[in-house]
């Protein structure tokens, strides 16, 4: 559905960020200056004690300095509440007493069909709980003693029981006026090959699921005869319930972790339960499937460094392996997971009532990063007495840190997996490099969007020379690096063309390398006003406008009045390949040097002769023999940029 832009204006005049985010945090008043609209708290995204999320009511923005959450009116509540963005709309217009523009009839009647559904849900979810109480439910309720569960934990997670009853829901519900095909369409109900309607769930412990707007969207069940062929059961994929993208208790949880509960993943609804009523409350579980992509990011919304705990068994380590392997490409920084593994044979519920909840708070506190566990199945169980065998090793942990996308963080696994090896094979050490200062906190002030490209303001190089971008001198090769990302910023829609390079080209300054990771971040071909707006965020307004206010970057055909995506794509490529020949020319020299410490050869000769030919052909060479005219004069502009005399700096006039 599309919303009038006047609605959504006026929606944003009646409510505050401030006052929508007030509900989720505790205000600084000792950084808060309420007069200005500038506002600071901790982050309601992560677990912190200072106040790094700031909110500017009149830009209507957030920004979190720890934790980089960032987003207006709308995202905040699609963040906090998962939801999606016209659901997120509704909420605000209902706080705001404002109706909702008609929609078209085809979405009004699949919104009234879901209230429907999860009406039904919710019927069914009290009829469950009373049917625990009746004389059916005697060994489901001695089960339940057996495990430990209070009174209080039942009442909380709402738990049920479905007799042994082929139609005992379908009967009861129905004769209250639900229709059948409501009960079918949730799951519960169904029809076999003669038409014979049945329950889905039958003789089982029931667990209702609700998401984190409260709904029962399904249920999961347990079975109490040990002949069942299905031991758990959980409703089939509705309208309402998407395995893939909901987690167990989540509510519940993300509450706990925001008072600074540890958050925990664990297998099944029972290790929840005996979790939270150990006390730790910020527990949830995967929906009878393996963790996906979707639920990761909602842990992530959660907390950085959600604890998965895993079964003390093959099972749970292979288990908790596929989680690591499918978290690989997403992680970054502030962003991944802790494994805590218990004691062979035991689950949490195992754990907690044979040894106590210090014996579970001693394994959640022991646990590991991702990388010890992905080393330990490198390396488990295999033998290196050869120079094959290690160089397979070494291949095996090359294709595992080529996974990860964020290229800071793949820096750091590579340096942490080379110190691994070194340990492994009784080598020293490798040097480790110290890490780049840290970039000053400072709030971020976005400018008000424009339209078309962005352009620097007048000034802004003297006003920024203090930028780290141009401290000190700048080489040919960093003016290249700068006029290539500055081409990208302007031309957003290229980011996607040239995603390979900005991951694997090895930047002359740490400032680089961060502008080649916010570029990366942005959404596919996205519009400049939009890359503008993420850019800021990212990266600062200083940072944005000391680039493109660099006099090599102007004069750059990319940054050129009129300049035309084609155009800008020529340059880019041009500098870019000039970069890498350069570098693997330089790379090969080092390289073959390295080996004539060890052991001068013709072959070592031979190599240094080819990277010498190849630096020079990198210096001289235009993209290829038949380049176009544009294409000659970009050479050109560059070649000038790589003959620049050492100590200038493109600030001199």
């Amino acid at each position: 559905m599309r919303l009038p832009d006047s609605f959504l204006d006026d929606l944003r005049s009646r409510l505050s960020l401030s006052q929508v985010v007030g509900r989720k945090v505790v205000w600084d008043m000792r950084k808060t200056n309420q007069a200005k609209g500038d506002w600071w708290a901790p982050c309601p995204f992560h677990q912190e004690k200072s106040a790094s999320f700031h909110v500017d009511d009149q830009k209507g923005f957030y920004y979190c300095f720890g934790c980089q959450a960032k987003g207006n009116l709308f995202g905040f509540v699609q963040e906090t509440e998962n939801v999606g963005f016209l659901e997120a709309v509704e909420i605000l217009a209902r706080e705001a007493g404002m109706p909702m523009p008609a929609r078209d009839p085809k979405a009004a009647e699949k919104s009234d069909r879901r209230t429907q559904l999860a009406q039904v849900t919710e019927a069914a979810t009290q009829w469950f709980r009373l049917q625990l109480n009746t004389g059916a439910a005697a060994e489901a309720r001695a089960y339940l003693d057996r495990r430990g569960l209070r009174q209080r934990t039942l009442d909380t997670f709402e738990i049920g029981f479905a007799p042994r009853s082929w139609e005992a829901l379908t009967e009861a519900l129905t004769a209250k006026g639900v229709a059948f095909d409501l009960l079918e369409a949730t799951g519960l109900a169904g029809t076999n090959d003669r038409g014979k309607r049945f329950d889905k769930f039958r003789n089982r412990i029931i667990f209702p699921i609700r998401d984190v707007r409260g709904r029962v969207i399904g249920f999961g069940g347990r079975a109490m005869d040990p002949d069942d062929k299905a031991k758990y059961l959980n409703s089939s994929e509705t309208e309402l319930f998407d395995k893939g993208a909901n987690l167990y208790n989540l509510r519940a949880a993300r509450a706990a972790a925001g008072k600074g509960k540890s958050f925990v993943v664990a297998e099944g609804y029972m290790d929840v339960i005996a979790l939270h009523q150990a006390g730790f409350e910020a527990a949830v579980a995967p929906l009878g499937t393996a963790v996906t992509e979707r639920q990761l990011q909602m842990m992530w919304r959660v907390t950085p460094e959600p604890l998965i705990a895993l079964d003390g068994d093959a099972a749970g380590q292979k288990a908790g392996l596929r989680v690591a392997d499918l978290a690989l490409p997403l992680i970054e920084a502030g962003q991944s997971l802790r494994f805590a593994i218990l004691p062979e044979g035991q689950d949490p519920d195992d754990l907690i009532r044979g040894e106590g909840r210090e014996a579970m708070q001693a394994v959640l506190d022991g646990a590991r990063p991702m990388l010890s566990l992905m080393w330990d199945r490198a390396v488990e169980g295999r033998s290196f007495d050869s120079p094959e065998r290690r160089a397979m090793l070494d291949r095996d942990l090359r294709d595992l840190v080529r996974k990860i996308r964020d290229p800071a963080l793949r820096r750091h696994y590579a340096e942490e997996i080379a110190r691994l090896r070194a340990d492994l094979f009784g080598l020293a050490n490798p040097v480790q490099q110290a890490p780049p200062p840290a970039r000053p906190e400072r709030p971020w002030t976005p400018r008000p969007p424009g339209r078309g490209r962005w352009q620097p303001p007048a000034g802004a190089a003297e006003a920024t020379r203090a930028s780290a971008l141009v401290r000190g001198t700048l080489t040919a090769e960093d003016k290249l690096e700068q006029v290539a990302l500055a081409g990208l910023a302007l031309h957003p829609s290229l980011v996607n063309d040239f995603a390979d390079a900005l991951e694997t080209l090895t930047w002359a300054r740490t400032e680089h390398q961060q502008v080649a990771t916010a570029l990366l971040r942005l959404p596919d071909r996205c519009d400049a006003q939009v890359a503008q707006e993420q850019l800021l965020a990212f990266l600062g307004e200083d940072t944005l406008e000391t680039l493109l206010a660099q006099s090599h970057v102007r004069i750059s055909p990319a940054a050129r009045a009129g300049a035309d995506r084609e155009t800008a794509r020529l340059c880019i490529r041009d500098i870019l390949t000039r970069l890498e020949a350069r570098r693997g020319a330089d790379r090969e020299r080092r390289e073959a040097l390295e080996d004539f410490e060890e052991d001068a050869d013709e072959a070592m000769t031979w190599r240094l002769a080819q990277a010498t030919r190849r630096k020079e052909a990198a210096q001289r060479a235009r993209q290829d023999s038949e380049g176009t005219a544009d294409e000659a004069s970009h050479a050109d502009h560059y070649d000038s940029l790589l003959a620049t005399p050492k100590g200038s700096n493109s600030r001199k006039k």
